[in-house]
């Protein structure tokens, strides 16, 4: 470790690097184990030595005063023995802002590390057809999604990211190694008419605009919910398939955008799925009992 009175007549940008290693270090030894998860199992002279950093950070002025409150309290709390995770995680984030490298969703620290696909729970039926989404971000979103809302399994056209894609499955957080997942040949549309036969099971509906507002709009206890891609939308053949089958859902939107990310979007609509998938009132599709 680099010795605070060296760290601290380093070039400034050097310096804000360095110290955002060393705090990534320190929370990283939290999340582990290695430093207790409130840093109680940390030596007395690695408490030292973290405050010694942060009390260099806090009297830099090159740092706005709630900036520099942050680097305080982190410190007080190591000199205290509290848990400081936060603090620490707070002047990391302050230290990666103030070196221009703002971290993605997936550069995000997992506490609960992997995932264990025994755990969670289903609801069979549900399911979503990701129609040429083109980013792997949003693919991998989209799994997390789909698995944190009950999703059996979900389809993928042809022309979709690969959730195998390092930015998918940094996303997914473990989500694309434990949910169900197939993608399918057919283009534009595997139950188009001039196919040879519907490869998707049905019912269809589909998540776009000009449809029954989410609220109002009579889930179905199984069936497969397209969601079109970023630019386009769902394509005609996907609508002409899901307004013979069981319609459109739209979100209500009140800003002048009016529109969400698609991943977005396809969370709000998977949460509502799964609530009224909950409720008694969820009326089966016609033929159920």
């Amino acid at each position: 470790m680099i010795p605070p009175a060296k760290l601290a007549v380093l070039p400034r940008h050097q310096r804000l690097r360095k110290a955002e290693k060393i705090l990534s270090r320190a929370e990283l030894g939290l999340l582990s184990g290695s430093g207790g998860t409130d840093g109680v199992s940390f030596t007395v002279e690695e408490r030292a030595y973290l405050g010694d950093v942060l009390g260099i950070l806090a009297d830099d002025p090159g740092f706005s005063a709630p900036e520099r409150r942050v680097f305080d309290l982190a410190r007080d709390d190591l000199e205290a023995g509290n848990g400081f995770r936060r603090g620490i995680n707070g002047a990391k984030h302050i230290l990666l802002a103030a070196t221009g490298r703002y971290p993605a969703d997936w550069d995000f620290l997992d506490p609960q590390g992997g995932i264990d696909g025994s755990k969670g729970r289903f609801f069979p039926g549900v399911m979503a057809y990701l129609e040429d989404i083109r980013s792997p971000f949003n693919v991998g979103a989209m799994f997390r999604s789909a698995e944190s809302f009950g999703g059996e399994k979900l389809w993928l056209s042809p022309l979709c990211a690969d959730p195998g894609h390092p930015r998918a499955k940094r996303s997914a957080m473990g989500c694309v190694e434990v949910l169900s997942w197939e993608r399918l040949p057919g283009y534009p549309w595997p139950a188009a008419p001039e196919s040879s036969g519907p490869l998707l099971p049905g019912p269809f509906f589909a998540l776009e605009t000009g449809g029954i507002p989410l609220g109002e709009f009579p889930f179905p206890r199984r069936g497969i919910m397209i969601v079109g891609s970023e630019e386009l939308g769902v394509s005609p053949a996907a609508l002409a398939a899901a307004d013979a089958s069981l319609g459109r859902v739209s979100i209500p939107t009140f800003g002048a955008k009016a529109s969400l990310n698609a991943a977005v979007a396809f969370a709000i609509a998977m949460q509502k799925w799964a609530e009224r998938l909950g409720n008694p009132v969820c009326k089966p599709l016609q033929g159920e009992t």
